[in-house]
């Protein structure tokens, strides 16, 4: 701690705000330098080696001068993005923390990071398992699956859930949690090889490509005709409009995202309210951060289920942190096959 080793370091960064569809153009990779050594006088902080980043749809919002009550922060441009990562620990004077411990949470986009907030930091435990899944599965996405379809949703045995975007990081979990528990479940994609991955990899009762449909209301009558128990939302605009007219009495909708709207300048609106009324339907949104004390308990769920093979994780990995900005916006074009995250160093 405090000897001077300056090496330098690759960074991601926002050239300027965003409006209407990112585009790889608004990133640039940049070479800084940094101390491979935290300073002597900053406390409880850790120089890390970023291994891999996610890519996650919310920080399209980063991306623009956000201006009044938000639950996320702008990206600051000519500064690296931010968001979430696997990384080893470098040095440290954090008494949790040794050199080599290997931890996810939020860091910067770049090859190494001082990080002097270590509390949105989870070291990781069970290193049998694949690190890239703490960008994923073992992560963020998958704290958002648990939270979202057992805490908001109080599922059922037998329930019809739908899951959109159910081939992204966190739809692919919802749907296998489903089924383990014993629900019909029925997901949506934006490709044949998406919906076929859906039905033939990760045990959904049925799939269909939303983009080949004129008509959702018909498309999920036909895919439910009992109706809906359960949405877990992560695209909002017509489909959710769509599902409302769809969903049973005291049916349940946990509001996750809303990637359909994320680069309007005017969001859709909603027309089909009146059926929450009738249908006496439950809308709740949430936000991750308010369930990372269940954190253990979800892993004592989903590491056994990953172990024995009865959940099944898809990635789509961009190799360096060059492909950083190519892999971030995809996300916003459908062009990834499960959770995308970046690979920036082999451990």
């Amino acid at each position: 701690m405090g000897d001077e080793m300056i090496i330098s370091n690759k960074q991601v960064v926002l050239k300027n705000y965003v409006t209407g569809f990112p585009q790889e153009s608004d990133m640039e990779i940049i070479t800084s330098s940094i101390n491979l050594s935290v300073p002597e006088a900053t406390k409880d902080a850790l120089l890390v080696k970023n291994l891999y980043l996610s890519c996650d749809p919310y920080m399209r919002g980063c991306m623009t001068n956000l201006v009044g009550p938000s639950i996320v922060s702008s990206f600051q441009p000519g500064k690296p993005l931010t968001g979430f990562g696997v990384m080893k620990v470098a040095d440290s004077t954090h008494p949790n923390y040794n050199k080599g411990d290997l931890a996810w949470g939020f860091t910067k986009w770049e090859e190494h990071s001082l990080i002097v907030s270590p509390q949105l930091l989870f070291k990781i435990q069970h290193t049998d398992l694949p690190l890239s899944y703490y960008t994923g599965i073992l992560g963020v996405a998958g704290i958002t699956a648990y939270a979202g379809f057992y805490e908001v949703c109080s599922p059922k045995k037998g329930e019809y859930v739908y899951v959109s975007a159910a081939c992204g990081a966190i739809g692919q979990i919802v749907g296998q949690l489903a089924k383990l528990m014993g629900c019909h479940v029925v997901g949506s994609a934006g490709s044949n090889q998406k919906v076929d991955l859906l039905k033939d990899k990760l045990g959904f009762d049925e799939a269909f490509n939303y983009k080949e449909e004129q008509d959702l209301d018909a498309a999920l009558k036909r895919y439910f005709p009992q109706g809906i128990d359960i949405y877990f939302d992560s695209v909002g605009g017509k489909m959710l409009d769509a599902v409302l007219l769809n969903m049973r009495i005291r049916g349940r909708i946990a509001a996750c995202g809303m990637i359909s709207q994320y680069n309007l300048d005017k969001p859709e609106g909603v027309h089909n309210l009146m059926s929450i009324i009738g249908k006496r339907v439950r809308v709740e949104g949430f936000v991750t951060g308010d369930f990372y004390h269940l954190y253990p308990k979800f892993l004592e769920l989903v590491v056994p289920y990953i172990r024995q093979n009865k959940i099944i994780y898809v990635e789509d990995v961009g190799e360096g942190l060059e492909s950083g900005p190519i892999s971030l916006i995809g996300l916003f074009t459908g062009r990834n096959i499960g959770k995308q995250l970046v690979i920036v160093a082999r451990e």
